[in-house]
Parts: C-alpha cells; sequence; structure tokens
C-alpha cells in the first residue's frame, strides 16, 4: 500500500467514523420520539482509490409491515367510534340490572297499576300511578334525546374531519415539495420523511390509504377505492355541517350534507371508495345506525300510545282523542311516526304537572264526572292492554308479537347485544393493531445496540487516527532524509 493510499484511507475512514457518529447519536437521542426511524449510514467500498465512500442516510422502515399496520391502525379507529355509539346507547335504553331503563319504567308501571286495582278508591295510588307513567315517557323521550345527540355529535366529528384532512393534505403536498427541493441539493431528508409518516398516519385513521411512492422522492395518496387525496396537489374535501338535526333529517332526503372531493359528491356508505376508517363510520351512524335505532325506538313508542289510546279500551275517548300517552300533547297520528319517542307525552289530564285529575285513570280519561270510586275495572283493562299480544314491526328485531313488557326487553337486549358485538370486534383490532404496532416499533432505535455501535465507532476512530499519526511519522522520516 503506498502513502498516498494509506492515507486516503485514514481520511475516509475518519471521515465515515465523524458521521456514523453523528447518524447514532441522532438515533440515541430520539430513541423515544414519537414516530421516529432509526437511520442507517450506507458505506461502501471506493471503486477509485482506496478508503470509504459515504453514502445516502437510510430510514429504517419496512414498507410491507407500514401497510399492514395502517390497515388495522384504520381498522381499529373505526369499530371504536361503532364501540363508543353502541355502548352510549345501551346506556340510554338500560341494561337488565338498571332501575331506571325503559324496561323497569314499564314494569313499575305494571305493577303499580296491580296496586292501584287493588285499591281504586286511593288518591295516593293512583297519583302513584301516574307518576309511573310519566317515568315511562321520560325514559323514552331521554332515549330519544341521548340518541339525537349522538348523531349530531357525528355530524360534528365529520366537520372535524373533514377540516382536518384538508389541513393535514396541505401539508403533505409542502413537505412533497420541501423533500424534493432537499434531495436536489443533496440534503437528508429523513427527519421530513418521519414527519411525512406521521401525517399519512393521521389521514389514514380518518380514511384508509394507500401509498404510491413517485419520483424525487414524493408521494401519493389514495383511498382504497381509488379517489385521489394527493398527487402533486392535495384534493380539497367540503362538507356542510348542520347546527341541529332533527329525527326526520337525513341525507337520502337531502336535509344532511353528503362529501364532495374536489366538487364531486362521494358515495360515504360503508361499501363506498372511503370505507374503512372514522370518517365513513361517523357518516354511517349518522344516517344509517342511528335512523335504525330511532326507527326502533320510536315502533315501540307507537306501541306504547296506540295500546292506550283505543277507544275499546275506554269508552270515553273519541276518535281523535289522545291516550294515557300522547304524541306531543295531542292525538297520535299513524302517518307521522318519526320521532315520535322525542315527541311523547304523558296526558295532561292525569299529570301532576298539568291538571292531575288522577281519578280519570279510574274512570275514564274523558269522562264527565268522577264515577264509582270502588270500580276498578278500567284498571284491570289497562292492565290486560300491557299483557295483550300486539305485532310490532321494528328495523333490527323484525316484526313480532309481544306484549309491551316483553317489547321494551327485547329493544333493551338488542342495543345490549349490539354493543356486546361492538366490544368484541374492538377487541380483535385493538390486538392485531397493537400487535402489529409492537413489530413495526422492534425497528425503531435498539438504545443497547446503538451504544454498541458507538464503542465500535470511537474504537474505528482511534484506528484511523493512529493511521495518520504513522503516516505523518513516516512522511517527516523522508523528509529529514
Amino acid at each position: 500500500m503506498s502513502i498516498t493510499s494509506a492515507l486516503n484511507s485514514a481520511m475516509t475512514g475518519l471521515t465515515a467514523n465523524a458521521r456514523l457518529s453523528q447518524v447514532t447519536s441522532e438515533n440515541l437521542a430520539n430513541a423515544l420520539t414519537p414516530g421516529y426511524s432509526s437511520q442507517k449510514l450506507n458505506l461502501s467500498t471506493s471503486q477509485y482509490a482506496a478508503g470509504v465512500r459515504i453514502g445516502d442516510v437510510e430510514r429504517n422502515v419496512d414498507p410491507a409491515l407500514q401497510s399492514t399496520t395502517r390497515k388495522a391502525q384504520a381498522e381499529h379507529a373505526k369499530v371504536g367510534v361503532y364501540s363508543d355509539f353502541y355502548a352510549r346507547m345501551s346506556g340510554y335504553v338500560g341494561t337488565v340490572d338498571d332501575s331506571t331503563s325503559i324496561s323497569a319504567q314499564i314494569s313499575n308501571f305494571d305493577a303499580a297499576l296491580v296496586e292501584a286495582t287493588s285499591r281504586p278508591d286511593s288518591t295516593e295510588r293512583l297519583h302513584d300511578l301516574s307518576v309511573k307513567a310519566g317515568l315511562i315517557v321520560q325514559s323514552i323521550t331521554d332515549a330519544a334525546e341521548g340518541l339525537n345527540k349522538q348523531r349530531e355529535a357525528a355530524e360534528s366529528s365529520i366537520d372535524v374531519q373533514v377540516n382536518q384532512l384538508n389541513n393535514q393534505l396541505k401539508e403533505l403536498e409542502k413537505i412533497n415539495a420541501r423533500i424534493v427541493v432537499s434531495k436536489a441539493a443533496g440534503s437528508s431528508t429523513t427527519a421530513m420523511e418521519d414527519q411525512r409518516d406521521k401525517l399519512i398516519d393521521s389521514v389514514n385513521q380518518s380514511i384508509p390509504v394507500n401509498v404510491v411512492q413517485r419520483d424525487q422522492g414524493r408521494v401519493a395518496l389514495y383511498t382504497v377505492g381509488g379517489v385521489a387525496l394527493l398527487d402533486g396537489k392535495a384534493a380539497e374535501l367540503t362538507f356542510d355541517a348542520k347546527r341541529t338535526i332533527e329525527p326526520q333529517m337525513t341525507q337520502a332526503n337531502g336535509l344532511l350534507s353528503g362529501l364532495e372531493i374536489n366538487g364531486l359528491a362521494m358515495d360515504t356508505s360503508a361499501s363506498g371508495p372511503l370505507r374503512g376508517g372514522t370518517l365513513v363510520a361517523a357518516f354511517d351512524i349518522r344516517d344509517n345506525v342511528a335512523v335504525e335505532a330511532q326507527t326502533d325506538l320510536d315502533a315501540m313508542a307507537r306501541d306504547l300510545v296506540e295500546r292506550f289510546q283505543d277507544p275499546a279500551l275506554d269508552a270515553t275517548i273519541g276518535a281523535t282523542d289522545a291516550g294515557i300517552f300522547t304524541d306531543g300533547g295531542g292525538a297520535f297520528d299513524p302517518a307521522d311516526t318519526v320521532g315520535l319517542s322525542a315527541r311523547l307525552q304523558l296526558n295532561d289530564l292525569v299529570s301532576l304537572d298539568g291538571q292531575a285529575e288522577t281519578w280519570r285513570l279510574r274512570d275514564g280519561l274523558y269522562a264527565a264526572a268522577q264515577g264509582d270510586p270502588g270500580d276498578a275495572s278500567q284498571l284491570i283493562a289497562y292492565s290486560e292492554a300491557i299483557s295483550e299480544n300486539r305485532t310490532v314491526s321494528t328495523t333490527k328485531l323484525g316484526t313480532i308479537s309481544s306484549d309491551l313488557n316483553t317489547l321494551s326487553a327485547s329493544l333493551m337486549s338488542r342495543f345490549a347485544r349490539d354493543s356486546d358485538s361492538a366490544n368484541n370486534s374492538l377487541s380483535y383490532a385493538a390486538t392485531s393493531y397493537t400487535e402489529l404496532a409492537q413489530a413495526e416499533l422492534a425497528l425503531g432505535v435498539d438504545s443497547d445496540a446503538e451504544l454498541q455501535n458507538m464503542m465500535l465507532i470511537e474504537n474505528a476512530y482511534a484506528a484511523n487516527a493512529k493511521m495518520l499519526s504513522a503516516i505523518d511519522e513516516m512522511m517527516q522520516t523522508l523528509l529529514r532524509m
């Protein structure tokens, strides 16, 4: 080996070790930084002279694992939205051990009827019957109000996500441009690529994306269904959020807004091109899942109203008169079922907050005067109305024939099953995502390995420095000769 080649080897070795030390230090400093990918310096043998050739700094990323993890992440986020909805809905309707559930209030009303039947002359028992009827109304209207709030929360979530997506896509467009400039200048882009990956992860939770590599270090983002979100320029999402939502408002009838991307209307169904993330889950809850729950709740409210509005049950009720349970204070119109559960009211004649003429529960709602205080026939008829099997059509339970207590229990069971199913799906999705995320984290910084590398770098640096010292002594000897 000539002195020149030895000198070149030592100098390039020192430079390479200095750069390796810098990369290793950055890895150690960012070992706990979320989203940081461990870096590796590429070194190779020079083809034209002795020494080391310093290459690019690479991020330790597995594209296949990253793509699989993002799919699991989007699924976990989506299932979490459904799980939260069903848990809240089950809480509104009530559970088996809930003393304030709709089913429990109907059972209490049935028991109060038995008590009043045994002493029809007791004003206190008739008052208690009115209170129990009022609690049924309150439990159903509270559930309807809670359900409507969930639809409004979904609407708000859509609006927030659309704004976030627009900002994130614009930022990704800027990062793409900065990476192109940095690569052209020969600068490292690893930090910007880490930042870009974090933004892509955020977009992926709302809308699952496929990442397509472009030239000069840029990336393009497409949805699972092939809609371009970023390819050169960022797409623009538009959505017209409503402040309040009424039960009859849906996207299908044009009273609620859909989603547009670059001015084109998007199919936001669970099987559409944007499927799989929290954005479509929010649309599905607002337009389908919550509407189905509303339909079932309205079906139960309708059955309750019609049972006690039948003139065959109470001869004093006319064709246009309301029963014990009313539609906003008036008679129920079978053609106007949507939102009935939210409009349900106790008849003002027997309500303690109204005229409080609870004797009408015994003698007939529209009786001209009080009758025989010992006559319990009307109260017995009410009890029989509760136990009568009637045909009720619901969305998830189908068409069933049941008494009022069984119907309310079936409705409660329906939401409990949906909640359990959503929780099981969430548990599975969480496990899958956690395992894949752990596998991805394993590609991150191993501080023990990096410290060992640092020791090896120091030894190599010392060896190259010693070689330079030896070359210097040789040069000095030659000059003295």
